[in-house]
């Protein structure tokens, strides 16, 4: 890594270090793994990962969330909740991804609170603003800690800091949740994620 990015990474782990725990919102991609190898090597058995587990997940996903967690040596925690209970998110308009967020970080917010920890973390990265990410906005409303935005660590510079930390997923392609490859005003159904599931 360059020394620019070197001091970045050593930034986001004196800020963990201050929030004393932490849990990460973990899907085993890059981004949420570096995040949690971070919070890992500054908080270490006070560091959790949960993943929240839903019908927009896919079983080979979990698996691998599971296997990275291992590799990072970090505790690993595993909630399960269903997006198609709120009909907004099912209705698919171009604000699914802030219903499915809210959900998801209310869930991960009530397992924290049940931890004692007051700090929940995500793998949202500057390469992530050039999106509509309605989602993002989702976890502001949360207060949601979002180390690798707050740095300004772009998405190269996240693998970067993957290999650096010799991460096996720092050259894993990103994967798009399983609704989002449904076209915005088509319902979001369980028959629909499954076909998507067993095509990816």
């Amino acid at each position: 890594m360059n020394q620019q990015l070197q001091d970045k990474v050593e930034k986001i782990l004196a800020q963990m270090e201050d929030f004393g725990s932490m849990v990460v919102a973990f899907s085993g991609g890059v981004d949420s793994s570096v995040v949690a190898a971070l919070a890992y090597r500054a908080l270490g058995a006070r560091a959790r990962a949960v993943t929240a587990v839903s019908e927009t997940l896919a079983g080979r996903e979990l698996q691998e969330a599971r296997e990275i967690a291992e590799e990072i040596g970090i505790e690993h925690h595993e909630i399960a909740f269903s997006e198609l209970s709120d009909e907004r998110f099912v209705e698919n308009t171009s604000a699914r991804c802030f219903f499915c967020q809210t959900m998801r970080f209310s869930q991960l917010r009530a397992m924290a609170e049940q931890l004692g920890v007051q700090v929940v973390a995500s793998g949202s990265n500057q390469s992530d603003l050039g999106d509509h990410r309605p989602g993002l906005k989702a976890m502001e409303d949360q207060r949601v800690y979002q180390p690798l935005l707050e740095h300004a660590v772009s998405k190269q510079e996240v693998r970067e800091i993957a290999r650096w930390l010799e991460l096996s997923v720092w050259d894993k392609p990103a994967k798009a949740c399983l609704s989002s490859r449904i076209p915005h005003g088509l319902e979001v159904t369980q028959q629909r994620l499954r076909r998507i599931a067993q095509r990816a």
